[in-house]
């Protein structure tokens, strides 16, 4: 028995990072910009892979607030909260408080549902990138196990037409890609103090390419343009999170018009 359950996960595991080795969109972090971006694009055909360094969904959501077991979002983003059927409180304040667990829960059958594929215990180790003009092309990832290891393993590769970093307040592609490629053109600003009401904002308004084939969503956005954080308020990752997806929807469409014409 030992034997067969073995073969067979290696046998369909490795079937399954060979098929998505190659993608549409490739997202790195699970949280709710990642995971929204994921269900979005997938429903529209897309073939969305997200890597995530933990071994869990939701980047900040499960801690809610300071540990509090409820997390806040503002009216503009229950539509969304809607559409992926999570429960919610409207509160004297207008705004609405949702279970995180819940929140969760429901972000990650979201995207899978939609046709996503997701990744755990992987990380994005560095990125792909081609010249004349730059581009960014896709990533090279390792298990997270490896790096906690301080192993010297070489990373595998993931080719894809568009690399979201969606790894919250470190920026970590985003980082990466500008250390290594100065002809990218990234500019770091790095996060700002909390301000909730505007970066609810800004942070919607800012999401989008970074550089050619390289997109940045959520929390991560804020350490790319110099926005404040928001502190324990999720309707704007959310928003960033569909709004990242109609752009990548728009510009791979384009490629793909362009390559066709």
């Amino acid at each position: 028995m030992e034997l067969e359950i073995g073969r067979v996960l290696i046998k369909d595991g490795l079937k399954d990072l060979y098929e998505y080795s190659e993608v549409d969109v490739l997202i790195a972090g699970a949280g709710p910009s990642g995971l929204t971006s994921a269900k979005y694009l997938a429903e529209k055909g897309f073939k969305v892979v997200i890597y995530e360094r933990r071994l869990s969904f939701g980047g900040g959501i499960g801690g809610g607030g300071n540990l509090i077991p409820k997390i806040v979002v503002q009216e503009e983003a229950i539509p969304v909260v809607e559409e992926f059927k999570i429960r919610y409180k409207k509160t004297e304040k207008e705004l609405y408080t949702i279970d995180p667990a819940e929140f969760i829960a429901k972000l990650a059958v979201g995207a899978i549902d939609a046709g996503a594929k997701v990744i755990l215990g992987a990380y994005i180790h560095d990125v792909i990138v081609r010249y004349n003009p730059p581009k960014v092309i896709g990533a090279l990832w390792n298990w997270t196990a490896v790096e906690l290891a301080n192993l010297h393993v070489d990373p595998l590769y993931t080719q894809s037409k568009a690399l979201v970093d969606a790894t919250g307040h470190g920026a970590e592609v985003v980082c990466v890609a500008a250390k290594k490629n100065p002809d990218l053109n990234i500019k770091l600003a790095g996060e700002r103090s909390n301000w909730s009401e505007i970066s609810e904002k800004l942070v919607v308004e800012y999401t989008g390419k970074v550089a050619e084939g390289l997109y940045v969503t959520g929390i991560a956005v804020c350490a790319v343009y110099g926005l404040p954080r928001m502190g324990p308020i999720f309707g704007g990752m959310l928003l960033s999170g569909k709004k990242l997806a109609e752009v990548i929807e728009k510009e791979l469409k384009v490629v793909k018009n362009t390559a066709n014409s």
